[in-house]
């Protein structure tokens, strides 16, 4: 069975408020069975309706299989997902998930520092809970706009002063800027730092750890870096779906998710915008252009993996795992 497509029916076991506008969804078997394992990092995809699909960290203990936990922050600019989930998932219903995947793996590390923005802190989570029982040191800087907007505070305050709580009212705590500054100001070779937030927290992280030794720095992103989405300067290129046996052209205004679909190869995908990594599919021959926000520079020059929805092709011919 390919796990990265298997899906299955979990039941709304329980909903609770963690701060303003979020939500915890505690998800369960319907009938006690337990949950696929999964690793710090990992998120799932909930299928609310055939067409609106989106991806949350799970956010509970991994070495609970009965139940899986997701916080889920109702976005005043919701295309639809977050609205759900708040207006139609009470306790007691039912909704379709796909089993979970990762694309932001806790790697071993004797230290690690932990940075959250908002609702950044769902996948840091189950992350310390795994520091903590390695014996890793660790250090969380987590900020938002006011302590009722940042979930899982009373959790995360029993750690006492590895977790630095940077509220931007000012009312609490340094200023997360310079706290970041402070804590970033060394590059350290035995620190793995780990990111999730607004893509302004990114990117101030990312050029903070421009010095740190590569590898150092893991994100996850909530929408896709930017990039220009024009067509002037794309080429069409020939791509063979080898499993699949045909080969066809993606046209220079096409996306080799779009070619595919309209070819009848079967591919599976959810945002469109390179940050799910719903559509990663294996290269077996060709140059990449990558453009998606999900791999990491020594992952797309490794050039073992792609996402169809957004990356495309330099070479003139592409052979993939589809």
């Amino acid at each position: 069975m390919d796990l990265t497509r298997a899906e299955l029916d979990v039941v709304v076991r329980r909903r609770e408020y963690a701060a303003d506008d979020v939500v915890t969804l505690t998800l369960a078997d319907p009938r006690g069975a337990e949950l696929p394992d999964w690793a710090p990092g990992a998120h799932i995809d909930l299928l609310m309706t055939p067409s609106l699909i989106r991806q949350y960290s799970l956010c509970g203990e991994p070495a609970n299989r009965t139940e899986w936990r997701v916080g889920v922050l109702l976005d005043p600019n919701s295309r639809g997902g977050s609205q759900f989930v708040h207006d139609r998932l009470r306790e007691g219903a039912m909704v379709r998930v796909r089993l979970p995947r990762n694309h932001f793996p806790l790697v071993s590390s004797p230290r690690y520092l932990f940075i959250a923005g908002g609702i950044g802190i769902t996948p840091i989570l189950p992350m310390i809970t795994a520091a903590e029982a390695a014996g890793s040191q660790w250090q969380l800087l987590y900020g938002g706009r006011t302590r009722s907007s940042m979930p899982y505070l009373d959790v995360l305050e029993r750690h006492g002063r590895r977790v630095t709580i940077c509220c931007r009212d000012k009312r609490e705590g340094p200023d997360f800027r310079t706290a970041l500054t402070a804590a970033l100001s060394e590059p350290d070779g035995n620190t793995g730092v780990y990111c999730c937030g607004p893509e302004g927290l990114l990117e101030a992280v990312g050029t903070a750890c421009e010095r740190w030794p590569d590898n150092s720095l893991h994100v996850e992103r909530f929408s896709a870096r930017s990039r220009d989405d024009t067509v002037e300067g794309l080429t069409s290129f020939e791509l063979e779906c080898r499993r699949s046996g045909v080969t066809f052209t993606v046209a220079q205004d096409q996306s080799i998710y779009q070619a595919c679909e309209i070819a009848g190869v079967d591919v599976l995908g959810s945002c469109m915008e390179g940050v799910c990594g719903t559509c990663e599919s294996d290269i077996i021959e060709g140059e990449l252009d990558h453009r998606d926000s999900v791999l990491n520079d020594a992952e797309q020059d490794a050039n073992e993996t792609m996402m169809i929805c957004v990356s495309r092709a330099r070479s003139q011919r592409l052979v993939l795992d589809l």
